[in-house]
């Protein structure tokens, strides 16, 4: 059975758009009614992302994303509208009527208790005698005292060890499969996926246990096994150990490599350490870190590929609101062997002499040319120009100029002078973009759904135009005489055709409602506009016959054109052009 519409309303009215946003976003500038941030959902340095408090909609003039608050919930949490729904209801303390829960979340709900048995099950092995091979990895590790706080466990190098035990618990083969605890064998059978590991759970920053991750206890590989994507797990945008490192008070996150380099940074106290799950760092996990630090400290493995995932990590957080630093390990191939060689103190003092990105960067450029050749110091300063003139701020360019030109020893003027001329050919390569996408004002009115995609853009830009005024003024326009046929985009059509139904009935148009009734995607339709009052009331009958002028001459004008090719394809098989004589 479908949520209740006036739960919905109500739900959205005790749901302060500002209110939730700002717990993902911080909104920094204020014009009006709208309220602006960096987006959440795109990488940007100016803020591009408004929250209209009176409309309750968000919008980004970036990416293009909007919606109502609903719609915000299920894009950054990555959720189903019933789960969305649920999440903002427990936020204010309403409970979602019975009738209104779905199959889908009731999947989602059986597979977190199915990951929480398991966890339990994996703890229960760790702590048995048949658990001594993990046991004696955790004390090599000196991560004893982790083990309760992580939630560690073990997975036996059994076949069927916690199939079967899952299976005594009520919980069935095909949803040990769905929950990527098992794999699908022959002839219809199952076995364990994790098997011979010690065992981390995944837990989400609201306590979920939403998926697993298994370290081998020998040298085998993959060193790391961690769970496939799940209803409820999402290795792209889960970062492990992030319910613990929001809680720290530091001031900072410490962003390491595996899951042992993590654990062990919270057994020395460094509490606000995390790492991505088997991937080099994503750009969703990029932007969930920015939600909950404003300063990220890299702390790779010392080596080849830890430099490289670092350079690949500072482009994916240099666009956003951080500040970077990087942390580099002098005889130590990782944090974990650093502390455990110089202690606790030792790490400390290196995380607060940590450069920034723009001097690793700098320092990763040099390592790349000998500068005691003229080839490698021409080589080194081209690098070098290229680098510092992709800085925004001024001061800077100045310093890290300065600090390159007397590393390839150049006057400070000669290396400013190619930093400039660099600059300005990034500026008039960026005034060919913009001229470009200014010369192609179609495909800026295109919908970012392909599935949405307008194939009469004039018509359809009407069409957006009459869903908008229907939606600001339902009592004004429910009775158009307009009909869904005229329309040249099909889910235009069927949108027009479900909010005039309602209107007539003096049922709700907002935008919680209708949420529950059209894709996030069309959705987006109808809320991009609507942060910008471009049409006044006084006005808005005279815009209406306009858009309705303007999708019948286009309808009218596809009309005469299908006539005229039939016509023409009628006339061709009478002279014996592709068919039989008439």
């Amino acid at each position: 059975m479908p949520i209740p519409e006036s739960f919905l309303e109500e739900l959205a009215e005790r749901n302060d758009i500002a209110d939730v946003v700002s717990g993902y976003v911080r909104l920094t500038r204020r014009s009006g009614a709208n309220q602006f941030g960096l987006c959440p959902f795109h990488s940007e340095k100016t803020p591009s992302f408004s929250v209209n408090t009176e409309r309750q909609i968000y919008h980004c003039f970036g990416c293009g994303k909007s919606g109502g608050v609903i719609n915000f919930i299920m894009e950054i949490e990555n959720l189903s509208f019933p789960d969305a729904v649920q999440l903002l209801a427990k936020r204010v303390g309403m409970e979602v009527p019975e009738d209104g829960r779905d199959e889908n979340r009731g999947r989602r709900s059986r597979m977190l208790s199915l990951n929480r048995e398991a966890a339990l099950w994996f703890r229960e092995q760790l702590l048995g005698p048949g658990g001594k091979p993990a046991q004696d990895y955790i004390l090599r590790r000196g991560i004893r005292s982790m083990v309760t706080p992580f939630g560690l466990g073990f997975a036996p190098d059994r076949w069927d060890g916690l199939l079967t035990a899952m299976q005594q618990k009520g919980f069935s083969r095909a949803e040990l499969i769905e929950a990527s605890l098992a794999v699908p064998g022959k002839n219809g059978g199952a076995y364990d996926f994790f098997r011979n590991r010690l065992m981390f759970p995944v837990i989400d920053v609201r306590g979920s246990v939403i998926g697993f991750s298994g370290r081998i206890l020998d040298d085998r590989e993959p060193k790391y096994l961690n769970s496939r994507d799940t209803l409820v797990y999402s290795k792209a945008r889960s970062l492990f150990a992030l319910n613990l490192a929001k809680n720290s008070k530091c001031g900072y996150i410490l962003l390491a490599e595996g899951n042992i380099d993590v654990v062990s940074l919270h057994q020395a106290g460094f509490d606000s350490a995390v790492a991505s799950l088997g991937t080099s760092l994503t750009a969703e996990q990029a932007r969930l870190l920015s939600r909950y630090t404003k300063e990220l400290i890299i702390a790779y493995d010392n080596d080849g590929a830890g430099r490289k995932a670092a350079q690949r990590a500072i482009e994916l957080l240099d666009p956003l609101d951080l500040r970077v630093r990087v942390l580099q390990l002098p005889g130590a191939k990782d944090p974990d062997e650093f502390i455990q060689q110089k202690g606790s103190d030792a790490f400390r003092e290196l995380i607060e002499r940590s450069g920034n990105q723009n001097e690793y960067r700098l320092q990763r450029v040099a390592e790349d040319f000998d500068l005691t050749t003229d080839e490698g110091r021409v080589g080194y300063l081209k690098a070098a120009a290229a680098l510092i003139a992709s800085l925004p701020n001024g001061i800077d360019r100045e310093i890290y100029g300065l600090r390159a030109a007397e590393k390839a020893g150049i006057s400070k003027e000669a290396f400013e002078g190619e930093v400039e001329r660099l600059r300005k050919k990034r500026g008039k390569d960026a005034r060919k973009q913009r001229e470009r996408e200014a010369t192609a004002p179609l495909r800026a009115v295109q919908p970012r759904a392909r599935e949405l995609r307008f194939e009469n853009v004039r018509s359809a830009m009407a069409e957006e135009g009459v869903l908008q005024l229907l939606f600001r003024f339902p009592e004004r326009y429910g009775a158009l005489e307009l009909t869904a046929a005229e329309f040249s985009s099909e889910p235009l059509g069927r949108m027009f055709d479900a909010m005039t139904a309602r209107a007539r009935r003096g049922e709700s148009l907002s935008i919680a409602v209708l949420s529950a009734q059209f894709t996030p995607e069309e959705i987006e339709i109808l809320t991009k506009n609507l942060d910008k009052d471009s049409i006044a009331p006084a006005k808005a009958d005279e815009a209406m016959r306009d858009y309705i002028r303007i999708i019948r001459e286009e309808h009218d004008r596809a009309d005469a054109e299908t006539d005229a090719l039939a016509y023409a394809e009628k006339m061709q098989r009478k002279k014996g052009y592709g068919g039989k004589d008439g």
